[in-house]
């Protein structure tokens, strides 16, 4: 099972049931207000601005806190100032992370995630460190239940996908960030649903960890993933077999 897969699936359960809703909320919000941000407030025409909305829809975001993000992010009310920032660094074993921030403050952001990193044993690094080992994707994960895997291939191959990955329990979609829209539209006419889809980094090799680092990683990862600015986290770990037999034991 491979690393960013498996993290990928990590975080999406987590979210869905995170008893910090508010937290959840408060991320998504922030994903709004850039998307709108940067691609005008009417998810109609800014497919970005749409997907960040139905996110937020899935965990049952309010209609008001939804509306209030995309007006922030046009202009219409203040708090819309979010600089977006990438931090690069090690984390234990050698793994290299990428977290994707959305701040208001970096003065605070900063020391707060280098914190994350070294209680971990890891380091947060120079700009540049890691990301040239990551290539910037969309990815869909698919439960595969949803449908059988000849069908998908054609289906998401034909609408500009770039593979399409098989894993126990699930699928991924990989496509160049540009296609990303064309291929969520051909999945969403197949009434296909998905568990996951988002722009992300993808880890061109991956880091086989033993239990013990991978249960360090894990614990950095889920410390990245809670804190309130971090909207994405990526790393190039992979948890053979055994590994994660052991941990879910």
């Amino acid at each position: 099972m491979a690393g960013h897969s498996h993290w990928a699936n990590i975080a999406h359960k987590k979210s869905v049931i995170d008893a910090k809703r508010g937290k959840v909320w408060s991320k998504l919000s922030k994903a709004i207000i850039v998307a709108a941000r940067d691609g005008g407030g009417d998810p109609g025409m800014n497919l970005r601005l749409r997907y960040a909305i139905n996110d937020a829809k899935a965990i049952s975001m309010p209609k008001d806190n939804i509306e209030r993000a995309i007006k922030k992010g046009t202009g219409e009310l203040e708090g819309g100032s979010l600089d977006s920032v990438l931090y690069e660094g090690y984390g234990p074993g050698g793994v290299a992370v990428l977290c994707e921030i959305l701040t208001d403050n970096r003065n605070r952001t900063a020391p707060e995630v280098r914190k994350i990193f070294e209680v971990a044993g890891g380091k947060l690094g120079a700009t540049g460190c890691v990301a040239w080992m990551f290539d910037r994707k969309g990815l869909l994960v698919i439960e595969r239940d949803q449908t059988d895997e000849e069908s998908l291939l054609e289906l998401a191959i034909e609408a500009g996908a770039e593979d399409v990955k098989i894993f126990d329990d699930s699928y991924e979609v990989i496509s160049d960030p540009d296609a990303f829209g064309a291929v969520c539209e051909a999945i969403d006419t197949a009434d296909i649903a998905t568990q996951s889809r988002e722009i992300t980094r993808i880890p061109q090799d991956t880091v086989d960890l033993d239990v013990e680092t991978a249960r360090s990683v894990l614990k950095m990862m889920e410390a990245l993933d809670d804190h309130d600015d971090v909207q994405n986290v990526s790393a190039n770990f992979n948890i053979p077999d055994e590994a994660m037999a052991q941990l879910e034991e």
